[in-house]
């Protein structure tokens, strides 16, 4: 199947180059299908398959990384022209911070870097009011990063048209964990009740707790790669969320790509569990 995928992935590249027009009109009906329908007010994407991509073009792996970030800036343009209020980008996993190679980790945090100076200096934050949060396990990055994690959020503190989350060094395992330390720590400290829990209380110890409007949970949560698994993302508040998974590695995702997750959500019931 592997091999399969490789091979219709190499064939699209060839005739990609005859099909632009094709693609042009293929876009704009898609277009025509999705602009009066329901947008998801809440986007997480997990951005699977640089590796895998940079390995498959015959790049180093770094390369991919590159190309991924430069698609995720694509994707936040796309995900402002759509009207989408939130988006949660799963960066680096808890796992990620852990397991990889102590060089592939510094050139993640070299990137992060760069993200970090690009949004403080991106005119759309600014203009659009949009809100940037970092969270995850930060004591495994760098100190220096931290420190201008904290600049960003505080110099867009005041923001709520939009918001970008960005999840680094981050397990939904773990998150519910330091979610459940805190909620303890408030019982022994009779700051609150026992009776007083339930799920929109504990949803307060959340990474997401930030966000001042009921937009906490993803409607749409999108994965590249074609790998059909959550990978430990937002555990608890993805339980009613839409899953879409898209078989393209991340630095090949395209805007048609995201309208396609688009419609697939229009077209579904949400029950919630009903």
């Amino acid at each position: 199947m592997k091999l399969l995928r490789r091979l219709l992935r190499r064939l699209y590249k060839y005739l990609e180059v005859f099909m632009k027009p094709v693609y042009k009109v293929y876009e704009r009906w898609l277009w025509f299908q999705i602009s009066e329908g329901p947008m998801p007010k809440h986007v997480a994407i997990i951005p699977d398959g640089n590796r895998r991509w940079a390995k498959e073009v015959g790049k180093p792996i770094t390369y991919g990384y590159d190309a991924g970030y430069d698609r995720m800036k694509n994707l936040l343009t796309w995900i402002l022209e759509l009207g989408i209020k939130v988006v949660t980008i799963y960066a680096m996993s808890y796992e990620n911070c852990i397991y990889r190679s102590e060089e592939e980790k510094m050139y993640l945090f070299k990137l992060l870097d760069r993200a970090l100076n690009d949004l403080m200096n991106n005119s759309d934050v600014h203009e659009k009011k949009v809100r940037v949060r970092v969270f995850g396990r930060l004591d495994m990055i760098p100190e220096e990063l931290i420190a201008k994690i904290r600049k960003l959020e505080e110099l867009t503190k005041n923001y709520s048209d939009r918001y970008v989350n960005v999840a680094i060094c981050y397990g939904g395992r773990q998150e519910i964990v330091d979610a459940i330390k805190k909620l303890v720590n408030d019982l022994i400290s009779e700051k609150l009740s026992i009776d007083n829990i339930n799920e929109n209380l504990f949803e307060k110890y959340l990474y997401t707790s930030y966000i001042n409007e009921p937009l906490d949970e993803p409607d749409l949560v999108i994965r590249t790669s074609g790998e059909l698994r959550l990978s430990n993302f937002l555990l608890w508040q993805i339980a009613y969320s839409e899953l879409y998974f898209c078989d393209v590695f991340w630095p090949d995702f395209r805007k048609i790509d995201l309208w396609r997750a688009i419609r697939s959500y229009q077209r579904r019931e949400r029950r919630f569990g009903r």
